[in-house]
């Protein structure tokens, strides 16, 4: 709807009616290009991918999130991604993973082994000191469809306890960054019901590598990128214990940058505990 000014006041030309300045401002801000959509510069690698913004979310507005689990996703725009890690840590592939993300500066999220971070504690501290963000992903990867109900919660309070104290020194089963994700995406209604009500967000995923069968980093590669380029946005599902993942990630993220995506970092809106 194009607008005109005169004597002071702004009217809209479609009705001939005085227009607010705060509307008219809010309707040209519209047509302006996004700052947000460039990342900032990237020390060291001026050519970097970069993270070209956070999106802070909570359980009330998005309890589970990514298509391949449930029937919505995160608010992302067209070649926007959100990357993340699954399984981890694990001393003989996460250190690369993280070391390609620092390379291009760009955030990603972690779901942690419980028995994978008590194992290696040192590893997600740098995650987290590095400034991604760290979901849990129960304790020794049971798929918990198949668990009496109290056994599966018993599984994800174990991880999230191990979580936390690996990263701050206290064992609870308050996760202080509220992300979950299930393995194998086996989840029941009365899981989901009871995360809601912990108030932690449950991702799924839009796209994933399907990293977990065996090929080279150059066939995971070409697969990921077709599928990525198919779904145009959206949360990326890769495993950080995988050789060929690891192998792959720096390929993949100077590609992303060729083909003009950007990375967005999702972080809780209200850590718990903050």
């Amino acid at each position: 709807m194009a607008c005109r000014h005169g004597c002071g006041k702004l009217k809209c030309a479609a009705t001939g009616q005085p227009m607010t300045r705060f509307a008219a401002v809010t309707i040209a801000l519209l047509f302006l290009p996004s700052a947000a959509a460039a990342a900032p510069p990237c020390p060291g690698n001026p050519d970097a991918l970069g993270t070209a913004r956070q999106l802070a979310i909570d359980a009330k507005t998005w309890p589970r999130v990514g298509r391949k689990q449930f029937p919505v996703t995160l608010p992302l725009a067209a070649k926007k991604l959100v990357l993340t890690f699954d399984d981890g840590p694990w001393p003989t592939t996460t250190p690369k993973v993280l070391d390609a993300l620092k390379h291009e500066c760009v955030q990603a999220t972690f779901f942690l082994l419980g028995r994978n971070i008590a194992a290696h504690p040192q590893i997600a501290r740098r995650e987290l000191a590095e400034g991604h963000s760290i979901g849990t992903h129960t304790y020794s990867h049971p798929l918990l469809s198949r668990l009496p109900s109290a056994k599966a919660l018993a599984e994800v309070d174990r991880g999230i306890a191990a979580e936390e104290f690996a990263l701050y020194g206290v064992r609870r089963s308050v996760p202080t960054s509220p992300f979950f994700r299930f393995p194998g995406f086996a989840s029941t209604p009365a899981l989901l019901d009871e995360l809601n009500r912990r108030g932690i967000v449950v991702f799924g995923a839009d796209i994933w590598a399907s990293d977990w069968n065996p090929m080279t980093p150059e066939r995971e590669l070409q697969l990921l990128l077709g599928r990525i380029d198919k779904a145009g946005r959206g949360i990326v599902l890769l495993h950080d214990t995988k050789a060929q993942t690891a192998r792959m990630l720096p390929a993949l993220l100077r590609e992303l940058k060729r083909r003009s995506y950007s990375i967005v970092h999702v972080v809780p809106a209200q850590p718990h505990g903050s």
